[in-house]
């Protein structure tokens, strides 16, 4: 099951992909990891789609990752009359936390924090910004607004509130439940909406100890301003393309996409590049060009993973759009300019162990021509450095631990597999070799290049490098 392609896939599974079938058709497919969204769905429908995830795993043989996608706050109005209102350019309309039906006059928005936080001339944003309000006058309960951009305004729309940093916190009591339901499954990787500051990112890590990654979704313009922070902070990113495009103008989305992606390969963080990306095929079995460009443009810019979202969850067309998409990479990565577009700007390895290593063996790899760099890591955080510097050479990631091994299948170029833990030189070599190509990496007379840390199985140790030939010296190994 050694894949053909360095960028990975992210799958949303839904109403469309709740099946064994549909799934494993998926993961043969491309999909690398699965992604389960806390918006829709009960506990019982996500325990089901992870148990089954997870008999597809045993029966392929591969680690394979489960995100689970948090909610988050979600800023609503309430409920109209006759079901929705039109609102007229520049007439004016009420917000208030009356629990009342609403009218063409006023509609009742439960959020206290929005009243504490809104001013006179902020302007909030309803049903994805296609109507704009902006305030005349505020209290603590309720706001005075001109519609400055109407239109239809149905129950229980979205409001978003650019360029003001809500009272809010990341985590409501629903995310908190849906956090720990998600975290006893076995859930890897944990998806964090409406982050707005490092203390959100500080919080959640808090709350996970450690039993998943913390991933970052970029969605409002605030957490922009503090980037570099969130990014240190947090152990994977996703760029929320849809939310962002509603708080700021669509033309300034791409540049931030190239920015975040940018500074997540500085820190060596994972990044997902997410939403809308075939959407198209929702309801059509091909998407439109400009849809296949944007997700090239994602695996140009060096992202680790791009990801569907309805288009395999409620679509019309998961298998065909994880198809695509993966066809999309493949064709891309075999372009000549996608390694160069990749390395454009250098990246400068830190001063420590674990980058003088990784570093020493993406050049050592590309002079001698190795079939494959393998890392032994007990983390995962060898595979991460390695990874930052998108090497030529394929990577082999090697770990004693089964959840490290799923969370790495997130990873760029990363190939991971659960193995038992090294005790010698001798036995580091041997198993090196032996999975290399059992994997589908090399043959007997290829070189391949290996690091791993000494003493062996000590976290964050990684200090040592070795080229090995493949086919020489071997042991049998029945548990490699």
């Amino acid at each position: 099951m050694k894949r053909k392609r360095l960028c990975k896939i992210v799958a949303t599974l839904g109403p469309a992909s709740s099946e064994k079938e549909t799934i494993a058709a998926l993961f043969e497919a491309g999909v690398d990891t699965f992604r389960m969204n806390f918006s829709h769905g009960t506990h019982e429908d996500h325990k089901k789609r992870y148990d089954l995830i997870r008999e597809v795993e045993q029966e392929v043989g591969r680690p394979i990752a489960v995100l689970m996608d948090l909610q988050g706050p979600k800023l609503r109005v309430g409920r109209f009359v006759n079901d929705s209102v039109e609102l007229v350019n520049g007439s004016t309309f009420r917000l208030d936390m009356k629990d009342e039906l609403g009218d063409a006059t006023r509609a009742t928005l439960p959020h206290k924090e929005i009243f504490q936080a809104i001013e006179t001339g902020t302007e909030l944003l309803l049903d994805d910004g296609r109507i704009c309000l902006r305030v005349t006058a505020v209290t603590d309960v309720e706001a005075t607004t001109e519609v400055i951009v109407g239109g239809i305004l149905s129950n229980n729309k979205g409001v978003n509130v650019p360029g003001v940093i809500l009272p809010l916190s990341a985590l409501t009591e629903k995310d908190l439940l849906d956090m720990e339901f998600g975290l006893e499954l076995g859930c890897d990787w944990c998806a964090l909406s409406f982050v707005q500051r490092p203390e959100d990112i500080i919080e959640a890590k808090r709350l996970v100890k450690g039993r998943a990654g913390v991933m970052a979704k970029l969605e409002k313009p605030s957490a922009i301003e503090q980037l570099e922070e969130i990014v240190k902070l947090t152990d994977a990113v996703m760029v929320a393309r849809g939310d962002l495009g509603v708080e700021l103008p669509p033309e300034n989305v791409p540049v931030l996409q190239k920015r975040i992606i940018r500074i997540c390969r500085e820190y060596g963080k994972p990044v997902v590049v997410a939403t809308q990306m075939l959407e198209t095929m929702v309801s059509a079995p091909t998407p439109t060009r400009a849809e296949a460009s944007d997700v090239a443009t994602a695996v140009y810019d060096g992202a680790d993973a791009v990801m569907l979202s309805a288009e395999s969850a409620s679509g019309a067309y998961p298998l065909e759009a994880v198809t695509m998409m993966n066809r999309i990479i493949e064709t891309i990565e075999r372009d000549p300019l996608y390694l160069k577009l990749v390395h454009a700007d250098a990246l400068v390895p830190n001063p420590t162990e674990g980058d003088a290593i990784s570093d020493a063996a993406r050049q050592v790899a590309d002079l001698i021509g190795a079939k494959a760099i393998v890392t032994f890591t007990t983390t995962g955080s060898t595979a991460f450095r390695a990874a930052r510097g998108r090497p030529n050479t394929p990577l082999l990631g090697l770990t004693p631990d089964l959840r490290v091994a799923r969370k790495m299948a997130l990873i760029w170029g990363v190939h991971s597999v659960n193995t038992r833990d090294v005790k010698s030189f001798g036995e580091m070599v041997g198993k090196s070799t032996r999975i290399a190509r059992r994997e589908g990496f090399c043959v007997d007379g290829d070189k391949i290049v290996v690091t791993a840390g000494v003493p062996f199985g000590t976290p964050g140790s990684t200090n040592n490098l070795r080229i090995a030939t493949v086919g020489q010296h071997e042991k049998p190994d029945p548990i490699a």
